[in-house]
């Protein structure tokens, strides 16, 4: 069997590294010898965290960045999240939430206003109808919402 060089890369960057390295003391003497070095460890790793899989660290395989204190709900998600929100008592726990997460989140967007820390301002774009129903500092004025005022804060919140 009859093997060349490029079948072992390492062999040849080996000797590659060790002739630059010989080079460097010939040209430059004793720093040269010490910029080679240094040299050869930033290259070696480089090459090692290359082979250690740091290339595809990036490759979707690491859990995605929580903007908002959640990841966000999937379409198929919104459907259980009104349907549950609707029935007695879910509405604070289940949609009030997401639908403050989303005010915030155009608010902030289109407006520059903090829901939390700007309540007055987030009060006066929201508008009287919606607003008792997202303040984040009192609780709702019932625990079931009426379809009618859901319906509200969605053309509202499609309209800021």
């Amino acid at each position: 069997m009859s093997r060349d060089l490029t079948d072992r890369p390492v062999l040849v960057l080996s000797a590659v590294a060790v002739a630059g390295e010989v080079l460097f003391g010939l040209v430059a003497g004793l720093p040269g010898l010490g910029l080679g070095a240094a040299l050869i460890c930033g290259a070696a790793l480089v090459a090692a965290r290359y082979t250690a899989g740091a290339g595809a660290q990036d490759g979707g395989y690491r859990r995605g960045v929580r903007l908002m204190a959640g990841r966000p709900p999937a379409m198929g998600e919104w459907y259980w999240t009104v349907r549950n929100g609707l029935d007695r008592d879910a509405y604070r726990q289940a949609l009030r939430p997401q639908l403050q997460r989303l005010y915030a989140a155009k608010l902030s967007d289109r407006h520059h206003v903090s829901l939390h820390r700007d309540p007055a301002r987030a009060a006066a774009l929201i508008g009287p109808v919606a607003w008792p129903w997202l303040d984040p500092e009192h609780a709702p004025p019932a625990d079931t919402v009426p379809p009618q005022v859901l319906a509200e804060l969605v053309r509202r919140l499609e309209s800021l």
